[in-house]
């Protein structure tokens, strides 16, 4: 065939391969990150359905561990397990529980923080009301309030722990300014929702960091302890420590009376409410010794 024939014929084959690569690269920047307005909102939506789906998974194991708990004191009034087991598996489905309402408290959670992203879309275009600048507002503050301590000399005096590297609350606190650094994105870089909301955390981690290294370096101003708790934190725990220890005990003692109760049965009577020796004498006839 003429080679001018034939470019002729399928001259538009290399501008629509362009067109469609161009195409292509664009929506998969669209798709991998943004500086945009939305940022927040998306983040937060991704989250929504990422908690939906833990929440969805944590019952289904709960259901699983409903199961095998009714499964295993079936097994024990048959004499097929243990007191043993049967507490192992209501504690599996106590923790099993406990997970799925953390679950459910994490999607309520995240629904109302997609709420409050949707409200906080700026209608501006200008990019200082953007998610990622107030971000960066946010953790330049906490910075500023701890170079307070740095450079105000009465400060430096009067609370030396926000400086010492080994104190524990400061040192995690050292720890959590690191982490939200080296999230940060740069400026006018591209920036994907995963980013985002690690960023996000880690500056929600850095404020949370430097209150608790705040207040445990004006307790120790004081001369107080910053770990002690109220005394009626301690016996609330006491409480709720032995009421637990009561009732497993008391389950125990109840399942052995039963199993116990339940051999008797089979091997005695086929009437429980008659006893034995009851039935025995029942059967005796007037020659019977009075």
């Amino acid at each position: 065939m003429d080679p001018l024939a034939l470019l002729a014929e399928w001259w538009w084959i290399a501008p629509t391969a362009v067109a469609a690569g161009t195409i292509t690269v664009i929506g998969m920047r669209q798709r991998s990150g943004t500086t945009g307005r939305r940022l927040a909102y998306e983040a937060a939506r991704d989250e929504l359905a990422e908690a939906q789906q833990r929440a969805g998974e944590r019952r289904r194991a709960v259901k699983l561990a409903r199961a095998e708990h009714a499964r295993m004191v079936a097994e024990r009034s048959a004499a097929r397990a243990t007191s043993a087991e049967v507490a192992s598996a209501r504690r599996v489905l106590q923790q099993a529980e406990r997970e799925v309402k953390a679950a459910d408290a994490d999607v309520r959670s995240r629904r109302v923080r997609l709420k409050v992203a949707r409200a906080e879309i700026p209608t501006a275009s200008k990019r200082e009301h953007f998610p990622v600048a107030r971000l960066n507002r946010a953790h330049d503050a906490v910075t500023a309030r701890w170079m307070e301590y740095e450079t105000d000399p009465a400060k430096l005096i009067a609370y030396p722990a926000m400086s010492d590297g080994k104190d524990p609350a400061t040192a995690a606190f050292f720890a959590a300014s690191r982490v939200a650094q080296d999230t940060r994105p740069t400026d006018g870089a591209r920036v994907t929702t995963a980013e985002f909301a690690a960023y996000r955390d880690a500056v929600a981690h850095l404020e949370r960091a430097f209150e608790v290294a705040e207040h445990s370096a004006k307790a120790r101003a004081a001369g107080r302890d910053p770990n002690a708790s109220p005394a009626w934190q301690d016996t609330a725990q006491q409480v709720i420590t032995r009421s637990a220890d009561a009732i497993d005990k008391a389950a125990g003692a109840a399942a052995a009376a039963f199993a116990s109760w339940n051999a008797r049965r089979q091997g005695g009577s086929d009437d429980p409410a008659v006893p034995d020796d009851a039935r025995g004498d029942a059967t005796l006839g007037d020659d019977a010794p009075r």
